[in-house]
């Protein structure tokens, strides 16, 4: 059964809260980290993504980039008084709200519980896996965890349904006030409770120990695989024995697209190419931008021009791993016409979260950077649990939830 316990976080002080958090450190690059840390010297970018406060020709993986990151956060916590530690260990229910006016938002709520998970629940495989990673990105998230000796990134884990536990957060938010409750620039609404109070922190533990025999890695296999690794090179470190994860029941959760765009066609021209998806795919024009209704259903923008592809008979199989439409778009086109064996580290080939909209496709392609771009009709979470359950992986970035868990706000110090 899955073994969590409560931490210590490392947290702000509530009226800083809004400043500290930040977005993810994967979800942004070094540009778009300095925009949004710019005039705030609080922002736990300067943390996540500490190479903006360096020249700009300075390679991001050095260890001088690590260095300043760990510099930073003595400052939040010694010098600014911005940051401090819990004096005892808790759990913490974070709840997010999106705005129905963003993309695949629909008003939604999500409420999750914030606590550590065990590395060893990570290696015994009760914590499931659905990707491969990719090493250069472990490296990072291994450089930086050893460099400051804290876990920034939260993992995202999704469980199946536990009433008992839905209940007791639903009776903890609304008995207790938050210790943060404020809308991020993006709009999304970020409230945090502090559970604190030591029974019922055994029934949380104890719930987990009785009802819930898996989790599974819904967003985060970088920072999970990574944080193993770590816990490996501290073995003197009981807290590096567990990791920072954000648990989500499947009934608050929804699965955005995770879409491609690629970089060249393998040396044909966009009518050659056209040529070739038609062995596979029945091809139309559309005239508008083409997000996937159903299963087995495309968009692709090439050339200025949107197109719906629908797979044919016979192009997927009926396995788990082989029906999804990023396994068939990987068998039938990124291996079989552009040569793309692996995409975890085939630089053609690049990833774009849903929350991004279809407008990013295009402009991928249109700037000359990318050749192709092709949409997706989301993953269902019970499909990540069969190919999870099954010990099957998913072609990799499979999958994006929102809205996402921002860093900062509760921080494990190893």
């Amino acid at each position: 059964m899955a073994e969590i316990r409560p931490f210590n976080a490392l947290r702000p002080r509530p009226e800083f809260a809004k400043q500290v958090a930040s977005r993810p450190y994967d979800v942004l690059n070094s540009e778009e980290a300095a925009i949004e840390a710019k005039d705030n010297p609080i922002s736990f970018l300067h943390i996540t993504k500490s190479e903006i406060d360096l020249p700009s020709v300075t390679d991001i993986h050095s260890q001088v980039v690590y260095d300043r990151a760990k510099e930073n956060l003595l400052a939040l916590i010694n010098k600014d008084n911005v940051l401090f530690r819990e004096e005892k260990p808790c759990y913490y229910i974070y709840q997010l709200i999106m705005p129905a006016r963003q993309a695949g938002g629909n008003g939604r709520s999500q409420t999750g519980l914030v606590c550590v998970s065990s590395v060893a629940d990570y290696f015994d495989d009760k914590i499931k896996k659905h990707e491969f990673t990719r090493p250069e990105k472990e490296k990072d998230r291994i450089e930086h965890m050893l460099t400051i000796r804290a876990q920034t990134g939260n993992v995202f884990l999704a469980c199946r349904n536990v009433d008992e536990l839905d209940q007791v957060m639903e009776n903890w938010k609304k008995e207790h006030t938050p210790v943060y409750d404020f809308k991020a620039d993006d709009d999304i609404q970020h409230t945090v409770w502090v559970v604190d109070d030591e029974a019922v922190i055994d029934n949380i533990t104890e719930i987990f120990q009785k009802k819930v025999p898996h989790t599974y890695i819904a967003d985060g296999h970088h920072r999970a695989a990574s944080a193993a690794k770590v816990s490996k090179q501290l073995p003197e470190s009981e807290n590096a024995a567990y990791f920072l994860t954000t648990i989500f029941p499947e009934n608050q959760l929804a699965i955005l697209d995770y879409n491609r765009v690629v970089k060249d066609l393998n040396g044909m021209t966009a009518a050659e190419f056209r040529g070739q998806l038609q062995d596979d795919f029945y091809i139309t024009l559309s005239p508008v931008p083409v997000a996937p209704s159903q299963l087995h259903e495309f968009g692709m923008y090439l050339d200025g021009q949107w197109y719906i592809l629908v797979s044919r008979p016979g192009t997927f199989t009926d396995d788990p791993v082989g029906v999804l439409d990023v396994s068939i778009l990987s068998a039938n086109v990124l291996d079989k016409i552009l040569d793309i064996r692996d995409q975890r580290t085939d630089k053609r080939v690049d990833f774009v979260g849903g929350i991004r909209g279809l407008k990013e496709l295009e402009k991928r392609v249109d700037s000359g950077e990318m050749k192709v771009a092709f949409s997706f009709f989301p993953v269902t979470i019970q499909q990540l649990f069969d190919i999870a359950d099954n010990g099957n992986v998913m072609p990799p970035k499979s999958t994006w939830f929102e809205p996402k868990l921002r860093d900062g706000l509760l921080t494990h110090l190893i």
